[in-house]
């Protein structure tokens, strides 16, 4: 089939280099425009062009889809189908139109539970225990589309939000090339979505990695897997930030039972930091102090001033 991509960040790399070597014709790739980052100004390619000039492929980078010269562009290739991964923007049904079979989204959730921005996460900190990939046929709504292909995954019980994100991304690159397959051969029947049962979820922001240590254990433990590697959990000691990467739920019940309040350290030994929640204890593994190195705590204790008593929450 020929085949316009359109994709800008990691999660759609895999999936294009899968269209490619399944031996179809990408006529051009379409991504969002050039960075300029750092102090020295340097030009940033996005994932995907990266990926499509290491194949030689055409990439046009407009700032707005919408605009007449870029729906002009993507008419004049003769494209069968376009194929939607993270892009970036929100195609117009003009442009949903322009060919045979329409534009086709790559969509990690198995819809219509968690449309919308960060499902990957989402399904971590609502505490799931599956998920998948769902190739979905695009309409004018936001996901709200026919879906034409599903699959699942199981959420390990230590995902992280960077894992599942890898994990989503290989299974969706899979996924895509069965379904041209399919919708080539006319083998696929498109199924409506069950608006009864759909969710929505909003974009992740830092602020929400800030730990309230009167939450329960097992609700932060979720935010610490479902926020790493962006944007990270973080609480405060003694005006200081420290990062949390890892941690796990205690099930000593004598420590549960502490009469502490929420925020404060329980037990300080080699084996973790015990922080009182408002429902049980949870142990901080792996963190990082303001200025520092990623460590665990048996390392991190040794050089940094915490105790038992001591009190995590606050701000600088």
């Amino acid at each position: 089939m020929k085949i316009v991509y359109m994709g800008t960040p990691d999660f759609a790399v895999g999936a294009l280099k899968s269209v490619i070597e399944a031996g179809h014709e990408v006529a051009l790739v379409v991504t969002q425009p050039d960075k300029v980052r750092g102090r020295g100004h340097e030009v940033s390619f996005c994932p995907v062009k990266e990926c499509a000039l290491s194949y030689g492929l055409p990439v046009f980078q407009p700032e707005r889809i919408r605009n007449e010269e870029a729906v002009d562009k993507l008419k004049s290739i003769g494209a069968d189908i376009f194929i939607v991964a993270a892009f970036g923007q929100i195609l117009s049904e003009e442009i949903l139109n322009i060919p045979k079979y329409g534009c086709i989204n790559i969509h990690a959730s198995l819809l219509p539970k968690y449309r919308g921005a960060a499902p990957i996460q989402w399904c971590i900190l609502n505490g799931e225990s599956k998920t998948g990939v769902t190739i979905m046929q695009m309409d004018k709504g936001v996901d709200t589309g026919d879906i034409l292909l599903q699959r699942e995954c199981e959420i390990a019980a230590d995902e992280t939000g960077a894992s599942l994100f890898d994990k989503l991304a290989d299974l969706g690159a899979a996924t895509i090339t069965e379904a041209l397959d399919l919708i080539r051969d006319g083998k696929i029947t498109p199924i409506k979505q069950d608006e009864a049962k759909a969710t929505h979820v909003g974009m992740l922001n830092k602020e929400m990695g800030r730990i309230d240590w009167n939450d329960s254990g097992v609700i932060i433990e979720r935010y610490v897997r479902g926020l790493n590697s962006w944007p990270g959990t973080y609480t405060y000691h003694n005006g200081k930030m420290l990062k949390i990467w890892g941690s796990k739920v205690c099930d000593d019940k004598a420590l549960c039972q502490s009469s502490d309040k929420p925020g404060t350290v329980v037990k300080a030994d080699e084996s973790g930091l015990y922080v009182k929640t408002g429902e049980g204890v949870l142990i901080i593994t792996s963190l990082q102090a303001e200025g520092k190195k990623r460590m665990d705590t048996a390392s991190f204790i040794r050089g940094y001033a915490i105790k038992q008593g001591d009190t995590l929450g606050g701000s600088k």
